[in-house]
């Protein structure tokens, strides 16, 4: 368990005896137990992670938000998320875990652009009819062949069967959770709150960002609050606000390390934005999240 003031540990992931890759892992569970060293521990993993759950009896945490496991559904979360993950007692599942470096090959670079990996509605369970069942077994199954066959072929073929698999997760991520606005404006307010979730903890002001997505920060501006009804301020904002209610909610860590984790050099203005923001001090969210939940 954690001891007070320590930060979240962060799981990366471990290759395996069959193909013994850093960047690319298969799990697969037929009614035995996942590793109990994780179990209510908050944690974040440094990749990013589909999981078919056939059947399990628990539930697990991604943010603030639980989730009870249901039969024949695909679960999946991102480098940036904190887990907490309640006692299994048997888990039939395939999981896929794969992380930036792997997306950042040139072959899967058009990956990282999936609206299942770009996640902007913050959701992590997708239903499934028996259609889209039989099609994620079929490609799973196809996935572990791969996986185990040790070939010159075997990274083109997982990336294959890996893109044929998130771009029809994508299109039932689109229709369960609507966005159908594909414009130059909308793509922009997309790369600007991928940027952020880059840079939160750096750059505060407008015109950072405009200088990364090389555009004038009135322009920034303009379209951000026509596309999203928001300040881009306010964006960067609601951020910093996420991160600092999950270490809040999930570590015992004192808000002068919070505020200082976050790019606060002086934990009494972390505490004025914070109340600014949400209309509560630090503390007091900390005690009221935390009288909620548990």
């Amino acid at each position: 368990m954690q001891t007070p003031n320590q930060k979240l540990p962060i799981y990366k992931l471990e290759p395996d005896e069959i193909a013994g890759n850093k960047h690319f892992r298969l799990y697969q569970f037929k009614g035995t137990l996942p590793n109990q060293s994780e179990l209510l521990i908050p944690h974040r993993k440094n990749h990013y992670l589909i999981v078919l759950i056939r059947r399990a009896d628990s539930r697990q945490w991604i943010d603030m938000t639980p989730y009870k496991l249901k039969n024949n559904t695909v679960y999946f979360s991102g480098p940036n998320q904190i887990i907490v993950k309640e006692g299994f007692k048997k888990l039939w599942s395939t999981g896929i875990a794969f992380t930036k470096e792997f997306l950042s090959l040139q072959e899967n670079a058009s990956l990282s652009k999936l609206p299942l990996i770009q996640n902007l509605h913050d959701k992590h369970e997708l239903a499934l009819s028996t259609a889209d069942l039989d099609f994620v077994e079929d490609m799973l199954a196809k996935i572990k062949v791969e996986y185990q066959n040790q070939s010159e072929w075997q990274q083109r073929m997982l990336t294959a069967y890996l893109t044929l698999l998130l771009t029809y997760l994508s299109r039932l991520y689109t229709e369960q959770f609507k966005d159908n606005e594909h414009s130059a404006e909308k793509l922009l307010l997309k790369d600007f709150q991928t940027k952020i979730n880059d840079y939160y903890r750096e750059l505060r002001e407008v015109g950072d960002y405009a200088s990364l997505l090389n555009i004038s920060p009135g322009h920034l501006s303009e379209v951000v609050k026509i596309q999203s009804g928001k300040p881009a301020i306010k964006h960067i904002h609601e951020r910093l606000i996420l991160e600092a209610q999950r270490l809040l909610f999930h570590t015992d860590q004192a808000l002068k390390e919070i505020a200082f984790d976050l790019g606060f050099s002086d934990t009494s203005y972390f505490n004025r934005f914070f109340k600014r923001e949400t209309g509560l001090t630090p503390s007091a969210y900390r005690a009221s999240i935390r009288k909620m939940y548990h």
